[in-house]
């Protein structure tokens, strides 16, 4: 049996991609593979002061450390859970008179628990932290001049009466980070709050239409006592039927690029190349450059000009997001449009990111009517190319079925929302707080749905004076950042 409730999977050496994971029983979607705690983890520079350093949620008021000022937690459940880690860091802070940057933290906490625990195998890894890969070798300048410039800021922190480790065991640790550091969310799942290595995660290979989806879960420490909190971990969950012997494998990058954008990303952040048959056979890629279908196809040339047209709209569109300027970015997606439509296919991905920006800032500005369609358009379009248990997926369907609801289209909103909660049910599983709004959302729409059908005049009524009473909920405003990626690469 493996160690610390890891007996259903087995480290195996996979060809031409060194080690992997391999099921020992039959999963079906939806099922926990495994669960497993932070090796060491710690909340990013930006966000000290909003995120509880033990649970990662975000919390309006939080209580600090009153020895180093630096620490913030939900409560005094969470401050003495964190002591054992915290310790150390709480001591060092004070002496160096300020908190290290977030890179430097993790590090320190990672010695430090090897300091405790030894530096063999912790008790649930199927690895020890010196058996991850570090990719040293393969950095380029910068990286080396980063990692000189890391290794000298830790150096400079770590505490004298602490252990000496060697210059090739720091060093070995901070590229760890770099390629190993997991992204950590809120309990929304929106936001990347923090950065964590969980080396049995570490094991699972790379493949763009993997056989697993990677959540994390901030754990529940709100029970009375305290035998029933639960700890914050990553859970490793089946996306489809998975047999013994069966290679586990989850994607570290987004679907929704061409193969070969993908293997440029793979390339540069984690140094392989990928071979997975989607990548190998460029499978999917012919939909994501569809072109208008119909006896007056477009020119090569047509299609070209619009594509390019459609790449500096997008990094104009990045620029007003910047800004604030929502209907700029309104305004630069509408002429887009109306310059794709005639020429690019519906799975088009150029099209797709469009209508993805165009639904989200129209649904902030309160425009749900133009919103929602842009939004439908965008989910027939995702369908046809995300596996169907893709958490992206699931996210992008959830919010066109808000955007519906909100538009008062009960029917496809309500349809929406349960397309969505059955696809995030497997991904997040139904204890999620994301799951559980969605479980929320789906009940209020089948009621509203049932009212809709029995008398549709009443309905309308009845909605419109519940939004004079009540002003509609605000959308949350637009976001520049992507969906957090699954592992944490230092820019």
């Amino acid at each position: 049996m493996t160690k610390g409730g890891m007996e259903s999977v087995e480290v195996f050496t996979a060809e031409g991609k060194g080690r992997g994971l391999k099921a020992q029983k039959e999963f079906l979607p939806g099922d926990v593979i495994f669960a497993e705690p932070a090796y060491a983890a710690v909340v990013f520079d930006s966000l000290t002061h909003v995120i509880c350093h033990t649970c990662f949620k975000r919390q309006e008021r939080l209580h600090r450390c009153g020895q180093c000022k630096f620490a913030h937690y939900c409560d005094r459940t969470c401050q003495r859970a964190a002591w054992l880690n915290h310790k150390n860091e709480c001591s060092a802070i004070k002496r160096h008179g300020k908190a290290p940057s977030e890179n430097i933290r993790l590090a320190a906490r990672i010695l430090w628990k090897m300091e405790r625990e030894g530096t063999g195998l912790s008790e649930g890894c199927l690895v020890s932290v010196e058996e991850l890969q570090n990719h040293v070798d393969s950095f380029g300048e910068e990286e080396k001049k980063e990692l000189r410039a890391d290794v000298e800021s830790f150096l400079e922190f770590w505490p004298p009466h602490c252990q000496q480790f060697g210059m090739q065991l720091i060093s070995h640790v901070f590229g760890v980070i770099s390629c190993n550091g997991f992204t950590l969310s809120d309990q929304r799942g929106l936001q990347a709050v923090g950065v964590g290595i969980f080396p049995n995660l570490c094991q699972a290979n790379h493949d763009c239409w993997p056989n697993c989806t990677v959540v994390f879960n901030n754990g529940n420490h709100e029970a009375v006592r305290s035998m029933f909190h639960t700890q914050m971990r990553i859970e490793l969950r089946a996306l489809s039927k998975i047999s013994p012997g069966d290679e586990l494998t989850v994607s570290y990058v987004d679907f929704l690029s061409l193969s070969e954008e993908r293997r440029k990303q793979l390339k540069k952040q984690y140094y392989f190349d990928c071979t997975c048959e989607h990548c190998k056979k460029q499978l999917k890629d012919d939909l994501m450059l569809a072109v208008k279908a119909g006896e007056s196809k477009p020119s090569a040339d047509t299609v070209k000009e619009v594509i390019q047209f459609s790449k500096d709209t997008l990094e104009k569109i990045n620029k007003a997001r910047m800004e604030g300027q929502y209907h700029e970015v309104v305004k630069l997606c509408r002429d887009c449009l109306k310059k794709q439509e005639p020429v690019l296919g519906d799975t088009n991905i150029y099209l797709l990111r469009i209508l993805s920006i165009a639904s989200e800032v129209l649904s902030y500005l309160q425009m749900f009517e133009e919103a929602a369609d842009y939004a439908k358009r965008m989910v027939d379009g995702y369908l046809k190319i995300y596996h169907p248990n893709n958490a992206q997926l699931g996210m992008a369907v959830m919010r066109a079925g808000v955007t519906h609801w909100h538009a008062g289209l009960i029917e496809a909103g309500h349809g929406l929302i349960c397309k969505a909660y059955a696809i995030l049910l497997i991904t997040h599983g139904p204890s999620h707080p994301i799951t559980k709004d969605l479980e929320v959302m789906r009940v209020q729409t089948e009621m509203e749905l049932r009212m809709f059908q029995q008398n549709e005049f009443m309905y309308y009524k009845m909605r419109e004076a519940a939004l004079k009473n009540q002003k509609i909920q605000v959308m949350p405003e637009p976001s520049n950042e992507n969906a957090p990626s699954l592992f944490h690469k230092k820019e």
